[in-house]
């Protein structure tokens, strides 16, 4: 009887196979089961009391500890950790200070809020008096992210790329930009949005020799618009104020002019405003004069003044009328290019409507026009002033036809 593999078909002898048998094995024993929910509890537990150990050392209060999450915690200690790698202990006498060194006092003096950013744009400080600018103190601001890109506007993102590319590429060059950035609900709620920063710095070696982890970006952010809740918190320093009589002659203004524009104060008494100004703002400033002098109340104008070392200052003046009347007070702020650009593309000039005459005067008010028009073209005589008294409200004839020529 032949027998086949029944593996390979092949004819085999009796009790062969073409596979190699295997020995007798007996059962095995099985593996006893071992639940890993124990271990895992143990590492949360272990991961937690870490965290909790870091937030303990953040510089913050109590009560903002409270509120912190796992990831928003890790970020903040990456933010004091770039902050000390930058500027670590014993630095602070040849370097920006960081941390307790700089002081409420310090800080209350600053226009704006100091902000480092590393070359790749991660934030490595944030002063802490950015909530009176922001309305959100340095832990809610980074709940945003920990990329300058995460606060700002997002349609100035590339822009704000380039520039910081460009000042890495020259150290110490200087560079700004102007964008909106991210602010509180309250705020937007009280002023209807976001508020506009402009950013001046510069990518600085913070330690010597130079190399890529010393290197940060530097910079100022101040506001570029002075909201009306700022009144008192804003620095007379960036301002100066003049007065004027209704024709904008200068009749007196601030010393802070000087350092300003250029000028002294003497100088300036006497002359016209219109004197100073670009002539390409001239009717700009014309239609704003002209509101304040009919009595309403225009916003204020992005205009160029002339300083005394023949370049223009870029200048935000608002106009009111003061001493019953009498006089126009200016009050103006000295902007960068980039301010100035941000404040007329987004606020662009309108002519503001003139006021309206009170009902029943229309015809009293066009016969006032007719009569200043026609003695600004020939001026009456003293003698004949009253003879040609011109009425309020009369209506004029139809003038006489030309006589024919000579027959």
């Amino acid at each position: 009887m032949t027998i086949f593999c029944t593996r390979c078909h092949r004819p085999l002898q009796a009790e062969m196979s073409c596979l190699p048998r295997r020995g007798k094995q007996g059962p095995r024993p099985s593996k006893p089961f071992r639940s890993t929910k124990s271990a895992s509890k143990a590492r949360r537990d272990q991961i937690n009391a870490e965290v909790q150990a870091l937030r303990s050392l953040l510089p913050i209060s109590a009560q903002e500890k409270e509120r912190l999450s796992y990831l928003h915690t890790m970020a903040l200690v990456c933010l004091w950790l770039r902050g000390a790698q930058l500027f670590p202990p014993g630095t602070h006498g040849t370097a920006l200070p960081v941390g307790p060194a700089l002081g409420a006092e310090l800080l209350s003096l600053l226009p704006g809020f100091l902000l480092v950013l590393l070359a790749n744009g991660k934030l490595a400080y944030i002063s802490e008096n950015v909530d009176q600018v922001l309305g959100l103190s340095v832990v809610e601001l980074l709940a945003q992210g920990d990329m300058v890109f995460d606060i700002l506007d997002g349609r100035v993102h590339e822009e704000v790329h380039k520039k910081l590319l460009l000042a890495q590429e020259e150290p110490g060059r200087e560079v700004t930009f102007v964008s909106e950035m991210r602010t509180s609900k309250a705020f937007r709620l009280q002023h209807g949005g976001n508020r506009a920063v402009a950013v001046c710095g510069r990518f600085m070696a913070l330690r010597w020799p130079a190399s890529p982890s010393s290197t940060a970006f530097l910079a100022l952010c101040t506001p570029v618009a002075r909201l009306p809740a700022d009144g008192n918190t804003s620095s007379p320093d960036d301002l100066f104020q003049s007065t004027h009589i209704l024709d904008m002659t200068f009749t007196n203004v601030t010393e802070s002019v000087t350092y300003h524009l250029g000028y002294h104060r003497e100088e300036l008494i006497g002359q016209s405003w219109y004197s100073l100004l670009h002539p390409e703002d001239a009717d700009l400033a014309a239609v704003q004069h002209r509101a304040v002098a009919l009595g309403a109340e225009p916003g204020p104008a992005v205009l160029r003044v002339l300083r005394a070392d023949r370049t223009w200052a870029w200048l935000r003046v608002a106009a009111r009328r003061d001493g019953g009347g009498r006089f126009i007070t200016c009050t103006s702020r000295c902007l960068r290019r980039e301010e100035a650009a941000y404040l007329r593309a987004r606020h662009p000039a309108r002519r503001p409507a003139a006021p309206t005459a009170p009902p029943g005067r229309e015809l009293s008010l066009l016969a006032a026009q007719l009569r200043a028009l026609a003695d600004s073209l020939s001026p009456p005589s003293a003698a004949t002033a009253q003879a040609c008294a011109w009425p309020e409200t009369a209506a004029f004839p139809p003038a006489p036809l030309p006589a024919g020529p000579p027959q």
